[in-house]
């Protein structure tokens, strides 16, 4: 689960900033643009769940 969740922040990211946009309320685009930076910090950090088929196929020895 946690190596989906890269693709799932970065996702509602982007709905933040899309929502945050269309909202035009008073300082909604910089509460959008700075859950959306959260988001972003987190999908980083979790990027290192993705497996790497490279680093597997060297263990494999193919």
């Amino acid at each position: 689960m946690k190596r989906y969740l890269t693709l799932i922040l970065f996702v509602l990211s982007i709905l933040i900033i899309y929502i945050g946009a269309k909202l035009q309320l008073y300082w909604s685009g910089v509460v959008a643009w700075g859950l959306a930076l959260v988001c972003l910090i987190f999908a980083v950090y979790y990027s290192k769940y993705i497996p790497n088929e490279k680093a597997s196929k060297k263990k494999k020895g193919i």
